[in-house]
């Protein structure tokens, strides 16, 4: 039955297919692909009534495909967030068990035919968080390392302080150093064109500037690792980096794949216009 969870290859192997086919369950999970997001605005985006949202919510977080996270600005709110590692593997299993051909691979950031948008611009990224001290400075690093030179990355906070040391060691631990960077303000990238920001801290979302030619606004909920003082802060940055991680690596193939449809979109219609006769052009 939905609600299970469904993560374990004991389970019934037509679960996953189950819970995800119920139409509000699939809008929920849609949208809590996109971004994190509190129960009013899952509300706001599938049109149903909140304690009907508040039932399929609790349905996907008891299979485990779901976690919450309280909200560090308004600790009267939480945050909902669809685990992409689970969903993946959980899909894999079941489309398996119809045929092992039907297997599906996870998200890798393998390169697109196409390395740049069809403006020939990269694509920009801004993440944003409070201080730019650690997670805002931890995604930047790691999308670049991901992406290569397929996507281009900048970090702000809306109140700048010193990059943590824990940031910069775990990353030193994964190969990038960041020793030599700083932390800057949003205000720095006033009038950039950015193509998409990435909010990391509930705090910043509510105050982090509007940039015009952003095509989206994601949010992340992270908590601020610096304020986590019951463990050993070191493993705290490092689960931190993990989390950052698997969110950077689903976020390039996402941009990857907009990048090559937006290109292959072009390329169709420049040999549509090409490939009409010259009567029929439009004169000048």
């Amino acid at each position: 039955m939905p609600g299970r969870p469904i993560a374990s290859d004991t389970t019934p192997r037509s679960d996953f297919f189950a819970l995800a086919g119920h139409p509000v369950r699939w809008s929920l999970l849609s949208e809590l692909a996109r971004s994190d997001r509190q129960v009013d605005e899952l509300v706001a985006a599938t049109g149903r009534p909140q304690p009907l949202v508040s039932y399929h919510l609790g349905l996907l977080r008891r299979a485990g495909l779901v976690t919450s996270r309280r909200s560090s600005h308004d600790g009267r709110a939480s945050y909902y967030r669809l685990d992409l590692d689970v969903c993946g593997r959980a899909l894999s299993v079941s489309a398996a068990s119809l045929h092992p051909g039907l297997a599906t691979v996870p998200a890798t950031a393998s390169a697109p035919v196409q390395s740049t948008s069809p403006s020939g611009r990269r694509p920009l990224v801004l993440f944003a968080c409070t201080g730019n001290g650690a997670r805002s400075q931890i995604a930047e690093a790691l999308l670049q390392h991901v992406a290569g030179d397929r996507i281009d990355a900048i970090s702000g906070g809306s109140h700048p302080k010193p990059i943590h040391r824990d940031a910069v060691r775990v990353l030193a631990a994964r190969g990038i150093d960041i020793s030599d960077r700083c932390s800057k303000p949003l205000s720095q990238f006033e009038g950039v064109h950015v193509d998409l920001v990435v909010t990391l801290c509930d705090k910043v979302r509510e105050v982090c500037p509007e940039f015009p030619t952003s095509r989206a606004r994601i949010h992340w909920s992270l908590p601020d690792p610096s304020t986590l003082t019951d463990r050993p802060t070191t493993a705290v940055f490092r689960e931190l980096a993990d989390e950052i991680g698997t969110r950077v690596r689903y976020l390039v193939a996402d941009i990857d794949r907009r990048t090559e449809e937006e290109s292959t979109h072009d390329r169709r219609h420049d040999r549509r216009h090409t490939s009409r006769p010259a009567s029929a052009r439009p004169r000048a």
